[in-house]
């Protein structure tokens, strides 16, 4: 907030000082706004002196003079400001600008740290996407963490989101799981000769094939699956498998409160014609080539290392195919901006999906879609790796975690790294009820405001629904300021992680928020003698547990009253 009214000082004084031809540029480069690294170099700073000092033919020190003395500082807005360096310019921000943000955060409330920068354009994040063959395990947790928040974040700046899980339903890994459980409705066990080669083994499998020997229906996707019982009937397997564990899924994703606006099935791409319509448009594009009898795509002429087979000898299509298929869906359905949250071993379809979209010719700008790719997690328990699930077998599942944890820690821990970094996720220090918790250590701030409001009505005080000027004066101790700037960069660190697709900025921005909140009150005696000292502490933190709050919802994780 007061970054944004700093911006659009500046501006203005680079207009100013171009009215008065001190400036001599035609083009202004746009003002960023900056934090220095030291805080007794300011609250901000701002390079764009050293950006025009060339073309000024000035040296940057005496362009950043220039703006100085152009700045119309009305609202008393900066208490001084110092020139550093080659020629950055650093902003002392008055204490009376900060104290101002306070009745603004509790105007505001559950909207506050939300912004307009999407305009209200169209976004979609495609995320989780599992094929529906067993349980989630934690890597689609992790993915399921990230792109939630991720929706959350564009939402909270401006943009119109639509959340979409895309799932194989057509591919082999659906005829190895109708195969699975046909076995096991045959009363075959995996260590049968005659079990499946590629057979998932799971106990979860033995779950599907007695549900569908009794008859049973599951409701998945907006349809009902009833099961024949036959078990030679591996068509129908194959539905009611697919159905019972996208039912399954869709359950473990409503426990880690995760929603999707729509479902899209791989099938519908080949039984639309959308598949085929796509190799006919590149190939009339003079994209393509035969060679060994298949048919390739040229993706070297759009920046991959080699070019890549599109139909394989045997007529079938290979697996990036149907993806530029359906990422054509996605642009033609008018979505501005598309994110795939995927794990890392999808790195390698980037380039070809992107190739096949330039080759279509269809206007879509060539960095779309953007990825957010995330590495591995690694679940820890009493300093050893757990590697296995009782029903899953062979990985630990988003269940085991939801149903041990809780879904606030899992979901905390999950987005507390950057998604392209490793994540170790120790499950004792998880489980912890102290502050070595970090998700606890966070909750405890919000909690811990809770009882100071209980406090202080017990003794009679009330927190002012407005504050007036001498009331913010009240506000002066530089841990006081300190904690009022954290809660004004709430929208700024929103926006900040939305355009980078970088959740973790929020668990970051949550810690030093609760960790300078909990230093705050160690120092200071909120409830005094001094009605209106008191009164205005309140004030300052019911706007420090109403940001507590808002970032919280924006991982998806609770604010509890009480710990």
């Amino acid at each position: 907030m007061i970054r944004q009214k700093l911006a659009t000082l500046v501006s203005q004084a680079l207009e100013k000082a171009r009215e008065a031809s001190v400036l001599l540029s035609e083009t202004l480069p746009p003002v960023t706004i900056g934090i220095p690294a030291h805080e007794e170099h300011g609250d901000f700073s701002c390079n764009v002196a050293l950006q025009l000092a060339k073309a000024e033919k000035k040296a940057p020190r005496q362009v950043a003079q220039l703006l100085i003395a152009h700045l119309q500082d009305s609202e008393g807005l900066v208490a001084r400001t110092e020139i550093a360096g080659p020629g950055f310019i650093n902003f002392f921000i008055a204490p009376a600008a900060w104290q101002t943000c306070l009745p603004v955060i509790n105007a505001a409330g559950p909207g506050y740290g939300q912004t307009q920068t999407g305009q209200g354009r169209k976004a979609q994040v495609e995320f989780v996407s599992a094929n529906p063959t067993g349980p989630l395990h934690i890597g689609h947790g992790r993915g399921a963490a990230i792109g939630d928040v991720l929706c959350r974040l564009l939402s909270a700046s401006g943009w119109q989101v639509t959340r979409e899980f895309y799932y194989n339903d057509a591919g082999a890994q659906i005829g190895n799981l109708a195969r699975s459980v046909q076995a096991r409705c045959l009363g075959i066990e995996p260590d049968d000769p005659r079990w499946p080669a590629d057979g998932y083994q799971g106990e979860y499998i033995k779950e599907v094939a007695a549900a569908y020997l009794t008859k049973e229906t599951v409701h998945a996707d907006d349809q009902d699956v009833t099961a024949s019982g036959y078990p030679q009937d591996l068509d129908a397997i194959r539905r009611f498998a697919v159905a019972a564990l996208r039912r399954e899924q869709d359950q473990d994703l409503k426990a880690f409160d995760v929603q999707f606006d729509n479902y899209f099935l791989e099938s519908s791409l080949y039984r639309d014609g959308r598949v085929e319509a796509v190799v006919q448009s590149i190939i009339a594009n003079g994209h393509t080539y035969e060679q060994d009898g298949a048919l390739w795509l040229r993706t070297t002429a759009f920046g991959d290392d080699k070019d890549r087979v599109m139909r394989k000898t045997d007529g079938s299509y290979t697996y990036f195919v149907p993806d530029v298929a359906y990422h054509q869906d996605k642009w033609q359905r008018g979505f501005v901006r598309v994110v795939n949250e995927q794990g890392a071993d999808h790195h390698s379809t980037i380039t070809r999906v992107r190739a096949g979209l330039q080759a279509l010719n269809a206007g879509i700008p060539k960095g779309w879609p953007e990825y957010v790719l995330h590495q591995m997690v690694t679940v820890m328990r009493g300093g050893e790796e757990v590697k296995i699930s009782k029903r899953a077998g062979s990985y630990v599942t988003l269940r085991d975690l939801i149903d041990e944890v809780g879904r606030d820690a899992t979901r905390f821990f999950f987005v507390m790294r950057k998604p392209d970094s490793q994540l170790v996720f120790d499950i004792d220090l998880a489980k912890q009820q102290s502050l070595d918790n970090p998700v606890y250590y966070i909750q405890y701030a919000h909690a811990r405001i809770c009882s100071i409001f209980e406090n202080a009505a017990e003794k009679g005080l009330t927190t002012p629904v407005t504050a007036d000027a001498a009331l913010l004066a009240r506000l002066e101790t530089p841990e006081e300021l300190k904690l009022i700037k954290l809660l004004d960069s709430l929208p700024d660190v929103v926006d900040e992680a939305a355009r980078d697709f970088e959740p973790h900025r929020i668990v970051y921005y949550l810690t030093e928020l609760a960790g300078q909140f909990h230093s705050y009150y160690n120092k200071t005696k909120v409830v005094t003698d001094d009605r209106q000292v008191s009164e205005a502490r309140l004030y300052l933190l019911t706007a420090t547990r109403q940001v507590l709050r808002n970032a919280l919802r924006l991982l998806g994780v609770s604010a509890p009253d009480k710990m």
